[in-house]
């Protein structure tokens, strides 16, 4: 089993503010936050390419009561506009911004797809959702993290198969973005950390891990997750090869041992208890 190594703990308020972006008619008045009618959700911080869509197939194969996984959200493309230039005017009346209004709105998505299901927990698996982690965490105080980690050479070798004439420094670039984002979230969120390589080689383990970190019973049919109905596997919304495709836990592929990280990636590997 990879272990991952417990660095000492930030807390949330040394993190700047992830401020909205400027519109028109948009005042500097940050607004308190509002009741939520989720109060904690549950995300999946993970890399592009790190088994995100198995782990919310299998979350979403608890048949009896609790867990709705949808596909990804992309909650941070709904954006709300105040297009008039009384309109901040009117919302700052009532309390509110443009910020605090799209995590109203996010909010009131989550909330409608419990309702639907008639379930009580909801994990959003959105790889993106990594990148602005302390602003999900700022409008969820309460919301509750799984830290999915894959070997960052693995990342790589899976996005140059992936794409038609990929860009090596652009998928460089991507990875380290998303790494250095999953490490300190590592470092600063009372999260549960699991890898995708423990997610494929025990499944029963480290899902048995994430239910005990979940407060909801484990189930053994979750393992056998092609048997149930997860909607259509397309793309934006997840994964959709056909080792997805095939309803199988299948072994995470391995990094190329003679591949060469550039230094930073071999340091936040090494921290997360791969060997490079």
């Amino acid at each position: 089993m990879i272990q991952a190594v417990s660095p000492p703990r930030r807390t949330l308020d040394a993190i700047p503010t992830p401020r909205a972006e400027t519109q028109p008619h948009q005042s500097a008045y940050e607004a308190p936050r509002a009741p939520r009618l989720v109060d904690s959700p549950v995300f999946v911080l993970s890399s592009v390419r790190s088994g995100s869509t198995l782990l919310r197939v299998l979350l979403n194969s608890h048949s009896h009561s609790r867990i709705r996984a949808p596909h990804e959200m992309h909650l941070r493309t709904v954006h709300v506009q105040l297009t008039r230039g009384f309109t901040a005017d009117a919302m700052k009346a009532l309390e509110l911004d443009r910020t605090e209004l799209e995590h109203l709105l996010w909010d009131r998505v989550m909330h409608l797809e419990l309702t639907r299901r008639c379930k009580d927990v909801i994990v959003d698996k959105t790889p993106p959702n990594t990148l602005i982690w302390p602003r999900l965490h700022r409008c969820w105080p309460n919301a509750r993290s799984i830290l999915l980690l894959r070997h960052p050479g693995a990342i790589i070798a899976s996005l140059t198969e992936r794409r038609k004439d990929p860009d090596h420094e652009e998928i460089l670039a991507e990875v380290l973005n998303y790494s250095e984002k999953l490490e300190a979230a590592r470092r600063t969120l009372d999260a549960h950390v699991v890898t995708y390589e423990d997610l494929t080689a025990q499944p029963e383990q480290a899902t048995r891990a994430i239910r005990g970190y979940l407060g909801v019973e484990w189930e053994s049919g979750m393992l056998d997750y092609g048997s149930k109905d997860h909607g259509r596997f397309r793309p934006q919304l997840g994964d959709w090869s056909s080792t997805i495709k095939s309803g199988r836990i299948q072994p995470a592929r391995t990094a190329d041992p003679t591949a060469e990280l550039p230094p930073r990636l071999r340091e936040i590997a090494t921290a997360w208890g791969y060997d490079v």
